[in-house]
């Protein structure tokens, strides 16, 4: 059984709700119509009634059984308008918040802190950064942890690896990589992946000397101390990482090196181009970005995201809720 397959198991039973604030995108209408009828999950499309018919009716989608809601025509806005005030602690008043709250975004995100939804999929028309800043400023970080970042699950056929930070984190000092490091391991255990994880470089176990190894260096060593339970290992190249007789010559003796299944970058320059050579290069599909260190699940599609990716990212966003 398959990644998703096996997610689906899993999130079916539970058939938690999860909100769309792009409801009048095809791609986010029909993979919510399919969730829908598999009863895997619930999706709660955000948008204008009227407009998401129209969508639907030029795609041949039946939407009957979808929970639709305009953002400017809800009974309970004034109830979300409440707890944005009350979370943003003075930041905005509650005429503000009533404003921000017709933006789809940051309404999903109300429903999902609330409780009204377990969990968001955003971004195949808004920007990461307005999917992410309603949820930092809403939802929050986990405790012990200062940062979201950008995970992708990379899946062909029957290999699957972890890639990040591969969306939010411009560079990287080492207790920022470490933190990445961290939740990384702790998604794919969440997911029940046994991960290894390599920390990247340009160099292997000191072949180079510059500041940017030393940083990848001081990030392993801090996981290491401070969570010694984690299989981590770097400072490590592609290479040496993922080729065992390319580890057995720049790494022996090293329990990642030439089998990690999860891969961090050293800043979001090669996380982004790494990725996405694998997708395209390597035929990986790539999905994601999934946020990781929040308090509640709220996920990233890219804006040239297909039907089939919304539906994948949707399960995994179920599962992070769940699981």
């Amino acid at each position: 059984m398959g990644f998703i397959e096996e997610l689906k198991s899993k999130v079916s039973a539970q058939c938690p709700s999860i909100v769309f604030p792009e409801g009048e995108d095809e791609r986010i209408l029909g993979a919510c119509v399919r969730l829908q009828e598999e009863r895997i999950l619930a999706p709660v499309v955000l948008g204008n009634i009227d407009k998401i018919k129209e969508t639907a009716q030029a795609k041949g989608l039946n939407i009957d059984n979808l929970a639709v809601i305009d953002p400017l025509n809800y009974d309970d806005t004034d109830a979300l308008a409440d707890a944005f005030v009350e979370r943003r602690k003075g930041k905005i008043d509650k005429e503000g918040a009533i404003e921000m709250l017709k933006d789809p975004n940051y309404f999903g995100t109300l429903l999902v802190y609330t409780g009204r939804a377990a969990g968001m999929v955003s971004g195949a028309v808004h920007t990461t950064g307005e999917t992410v800043k309603p949820a930092l400023q809403i939802i929050k970080t986990k405790e012990g942890f200062k940062r979201t970042s950008g995970l992708f699950v990379m899946l062909r056929g029957d290999e699957q690896y972890l890639m990040s930070d591969c969306a939010i984190n411009l560079e990287m000092d080492a207790p920022t990589m470490a933190e990445v490091a961290v939740i990384t391991d702790m998604t794919g255990k969440q997911f029940g992946m046994d991960p290894h994880v390599a920390m990247l470089s340009f160099s292997t176990k000191g072949s180079a000397k510059s500041d940017e190894v030393t940083m990848v260096q001081e990030a392993t060593a801090l996981v290491k101390e401070n969570h010694p339970e984690i299989k981590i290992d770097g400072e490590l190249q592609f290479d040496a990482a993922f080729v065992e007789t390319v580890a057995k010559k720049k790494a022996p003796g090293s329990p990642v090196a030439g089998h990690a299944n999860t891969f961090i970058f050293p800043n979001l320059a090669a996380g982004n181009i790494g990725y996405k050579i694998a997708q395209r290069f390597g035929g990986f599909e790539a999905i994601g970005p999934i946020l990781q260190g929040l308090n509640h699940p709220v996920n990233d599609l890219s804006r040239g995201c297909n039907e089939d990716e919304v539906y994948s990212l949707s399960i995994i966003t179920a599962a992070q809720a769940i699981l």
